[in-house]
C-alpha cells in the first residue's frame, strides 16, 4: 500500500478508506443491511491486513454502535498511532433540546461521547456531518478549534454543503487563526459530478483533500443496468435515494453504467474497480469511502489502485453525463425527513 497525504497536511492515509456506516448492531439503526460486530470484525481486520489505515464513521451511525464496533476492533487489531480514525457530528443523537447540531454545547458533548464509544484518547479527523444553519459559523468553528487545542482532535474536516458556505468557513478560520478544515467529504461519483462546478475547484485551490462518500452510487456502478440484483442499502434508501439519484436522469445514468461495463471488459476487471479508478484520476480526491460488506469488496477496492485508465477510457465514461439535480439545496428538515423515512427512529433512541 502506498500512502498519500490528506490534502496539504502531513497526515499519511491509505488511498482507500473504509466507510463504517456498514457496521452497526441492526437493532440500533439499519436492520436490513448493517453488519453485526461478529460480522464486521473480520472485515476490519482484513482491511488492516491489506494496508488500509483510514476508517470513517459518525456518531449517528447505528446510534453510536458503529463507533463502538470500530473502536473495539481497531483496539484489538491495530497500532492506534498507525491508523487514522475519522468520525462526525451534527445529526440527532437524542430527542429533546440540544440533541443535535453544531452548537458549542453539542461539539463539547459529542466529542466526549465519540471518544468514549471509540475507546480512544483522540480522534484523528473530526468532521461536521453537514452545516448547522441554526448556529453561527463562528460558534461552531471556535468550538472545533478548542477541541483541537485540548488534544481531543488532531484535524477537523467538513462534509457536504454549498461551496460558498465552505469558502466562508475557511475564511473565518484563517481570519481568527482557528484550526482549518483539512478535508471535505463530498458526494462524488460517475453518476454525481456536480461538485466539479464549484466545490472541487475550491478544495483544489485551498489545498483541501476530498474524501468521497457513495463512490459506487449505492452499488449502481458495480453492476449492469439490467441486473436484477440490488444492494440491500439501495433497496431501503427510500426517499433519500431520490434526493441523490433522481429518476429524471435515467437515460444518462444507463449510458454511464453501460460505459463502465465496456471499460471493465476492455481491462478485464470489475465495474467497481473502474468506478474507483476513475475517482483516483481526479487529483483532489484523497480516498473513496468503501462501505465494504465482504472480503471480496475490500480486495476489489484495493485492486482498483493498480488500474490505470487512459484518456479514451475517461472520454467514454464521462461523455454521457448530464447536469443533475442539486440535492444540496434541500433544507435540513427535508433531508432529515428523508433519513427518518429510510430508517424510522434512527439515531433518536
Amino acid at each position: 500500500m502506498q500512502y498519500i497525504k490528506l490534502g496539504t497536511t502531513g497526515l499519511d492515509v491509505s488511498p482507500i478508506a473504509i466507510g463504517a456506516m456498514t457496521y452497526g448492531e441492526p437493532d440500533r439503526g439499519h436492520p436490513v443491511w448493517s453488519k453485526t460486530e461478529s460480522e464486521a470484525r473480520p472485515l476490519i481486520k482484513h482491511a488492516l491486513d491489506v494496508g488500509i489505515n483510514f476508517f470513517d464513521t459518525a456518531n449517528m451511525y447505528s446510534n453510536g454502535s458503529s463507533e463502538e464496533i470500530l473502536g473495539r476492533a481497531l483496539r484489538d487489531y491495530a497500532d492506534r498511532d498507525g491508523v487514522v480514525i475519522a468520525t462526525k457530528l451534527r445529526h440527532p443523537m437524542r430527542l429533546g433540546p440540544n440533541g443535535r447540531g453544531l452548537s458549542r454545547k453539542a461539539v463539547m458533548t459529542e466529542v466526549d461521547h465519540s471518544l468514549r464509544r471509540l475507546g480512544t484518547d483522540y480522534i484523528d479527523l473530526y468532521q461536521i456531518h453537514r452545516n448547522d444553519h441554526s448556529t453561527p459559523w463562528e460558534e461552531t468553528l471556535e468550538a472545533l478549534d478548542d477541541v483541537v487545542r485540548a488534544g481531543k482532535v488532531r484535524y477537523v474536516g467538513a462534509s457536504s454543503m454549498h461551496a460558498w458556505e465552505f469558502a466562508k468557513a475557511l475564511h473565518l478560520q484563517r481570519q481568527h487563526g482557528w484550526a482549518r478544515f483539512v478535508s471535505m467529504q463530498d458526494h462524488y461519483n460517475l453518476l454525481a459530478r456536480e461538485e466539479e462546478r464549484e466545490m472541487i475547484p475550491l478544495c483544489r485551490d485551498e489545498g483541501v483533500g476530498t474524501i468521497v462518500w457513495s463512490p459506487l452510487a449505492r452499488g449502481r456502478l458495480a453492476r449492469a443496468w439490467d441486473d436484477a440484483r440490488a444492494t440491500a442499502r439501495s433497496a431501503t434508501d427510500g426517499a433519500f435515494a431520490d434526493l441523490l439519484y433522481s429518476p429524471a436522469e435515467e437515460e444518462s445514468n444507463r449510458a454511464i453504467i453501460d460505459a463502465v461495463g465496456m471499460v471493465a471488459d476492455r481491462h478485464g476487471v470489475t465495474r467497481a474497480q473502474v468506478a474507483l479508478a476513475w475517482l483516483r484520476r481526479q487529483s483532489v480526491v484523497t480516498a473513496p469511502l468503501v462501505g465494504a460488506g465482504s472480503i471480496e469488496q475490500i480486495d476489489q477496492a484495493v485492486a482498483s489502485l493498480d488500474l490505470t485508465l487512459d484518456d479514451d477510457d475517461l472520454r467514454a465514461l464521462e461523455a454521457p453525463y448530464t447536469p443533475r439535480y442539486d440535492w444540496q439545496g434541500v433544507s435540513d428538515e427535508e433531508e432529515m425527513d428523508a433519513i427518518r423515512a429510510r430508517v424510522p427512529g434512527m439515531a433518536l433512541s
